[in-house]
């Protein structure tokens, strides 16, 4: 029973975007490793930017510098 986690940042992924990944991630597992659509459980976690660390920096300190 596959378990796949997910996480991106909560920048407005929409239902049908986060949808596409489940449909897909779950379509991989059958293709690669025959595993049963109905036993392969996908979470999608969206984190804030300000909970993302890249380098020592936070998404949202990083992405403010690169604007400058």
């Amino acid at each position: 029973m596959p378990y796949v986690n997910i996480k991106i940042t909560r920048e407005g992924a929409t239902t049908e975007q986060k949808a596409e990944l489940i449909r897909g991630v779950t379509q991989l597992l059958f293709d690669v490793l025959g595993k049963p659509h109905q036993a392969t459980f996908v979470v999608i976690d969206e984190i804030d930017t300000d909970n993302w660390g890249v380098g020592g920096e936070s998404v949202t300190v990083r992405r403010k510098k690169a604007a400058q």
